[in-house]
């Protein structure tokens, strides 16, 4: 394994003070910790940090693959905290473009991505207000990476479309592209009857219909379990940490 050394380090620093990754291509090695320092940008808010504790943002992130240069579509994008880490990521030579759906914008997120869209590091995001039967704007196409985080089972009492949804997901990734889903696990048997209630959803639901749109399963990213979580409750306020998965499709 490559280690970072004290000139790369400074490097890095620098980058995360000036918002960007303009001194690392898409081809050559990450450092070790580049993860590690694009979490703790010092421009980072207190909120985000109390997120962290719960997303293990380097572990997603790398689990990700997500490097500087890439083209991002981040879906049920929300108040933007995926957004902001993928932003930082890609640097000013990539992009991400950010989704809600104008439901989402009026009546959950309520203002808060048009506020973090002011912080200097998010000038390589792109603002996408579109339903999820239709997500991906014309010009977000050959797309290395699209990520989708705690949002799926919304879409299921939203009503969308998600054979479409994974459709347009599929046509806007170039060959090799990664496809994320994370969600909060339900029950086996539960399906998608709980996604309101207690806003999970089963696992193989969403295997099974991200696959049908010709996806690849490649991994399950097993960071977010919690064997201990009983999946009975709402996954706001849990007594325990709530189970999640995070599971990565390929486009052959």
């Amino acid at each position: 394994m490559m280690r970072t050394n004290g000139l790369c380090r400074i490097v890095l620093l620098a980058m995360l003070l000036t918002g960007g990754c303009a001194g690392l291509t898409r081809e050559e090695p990450l450092p070790d910790d580049f993860y590690f320092w694009q979490v703790r940008g010092p421009d980072r808010s207190d909120a985000d940090r109390v997120i962290d504790l719960r997303r293990q943002p380097e572990k997603m992130l790398a689990f990700y693959g997500a490097r500087p240069g890439m083209r991002v579509l981040d879906l049920g994008a929300g108040g933007g905290y995926n957004t902001e880490l993928l932003a930082r990521v890609v640097g000013p030579q990539g992009v991400v473009y950010a989704q809600n759906s104008r439901y989402v914008l009026e009546n959950i997120v309520k203002g808060r991505f048009d506020e973090r869209l002011k912080k200097p590091v998010m000038r390589n995001v792109v603002n996408v207000v579109r339903d999820f039967d239709d997500p991906v704007p014309p010009e977000a196409r050959n797309l290395d990476l699209v990520t989708f985080n705690f949002a799926y089972h919304d879409t299921v009492w939203m009503g969308a479309d998600r054979i479409k949804m994974n459709r347009a997901v599929f046509a806007a990734l170039k060959p090799g592209g990664v496809y994320i889903v994370a969600d909060h696990s339900a029950r086996p048997g539960a399906g998608i009857s709980v996604v309101k209630t207690l806003h999970r959803i089963e696992e193989s639901v969403v295997l099974g219909e991200v696959q049908a749109a010709g996806f690849r399963p490649v991994a399950e990213g097993g960071f977010l379990r919690n064997p201990d979580d009983p999946r009975n409750a709402p996954v706001f306020k849990p007594k325990v940490p709530n189970d999640e998965f995070v599971l990565k499709f390929v486009k052959p």
